[in-house]
């Protein structure tokens, strides 16, 4: 089965920049969206920002928007996340998923990649 693959985590100083990158283990169907998650020691794993690639649009969480950018390679199944003046609190590990179809959920799902930031 094909699971995303992360890569681009590690400790940074807060204010600090920091790209993700996620592709798939292997050849697999086009995506119709894709999507990077967060998950912080003791909290529940929560949306970043996503991209979708039939309405040509992307989505952020309030807690990241301008300073986040997601882009994507269609062709690639590939997509990226640019963290820009980054913030302790956003220490966590980041998921990267996709959904194959808009009415099916997001699947895939990769081992994650750890971020820190600190203060």
């Amino acid at each position: 089965q094909v699971r995303m693959v992360e890569s681009g985590g590690g400790l940074v100083q807060a204010g600090a920049s920091l790209r993700l990158s996620c592709a798939p283990s292997g050849r697999t169907v086009s995506s119709y969206a894709m999507a990077w998650f967060r998950q912080a020691p003791g909290k529940d794993r929560e949306f970043v920002a996503g991209v979708t690639y039939g309405a040509g649009n992307t989505r952020y969480s309030d807690s990241v928007k301008g300073r986040f950018t997601i882009s994507g390679d269609i062709a690639k199944n590939t997509i990226y996340l640019q963290m820009n003046s980054m913030k302790p609190e956003d220490t966590a590990v980041y998921y990267c998923t996709r959904k194959v179809a808009a009415n099916t959920a997001f699947g895939s799902w990769g081992q994650g990649t750890q971020v820190t930031v600190s203060a």
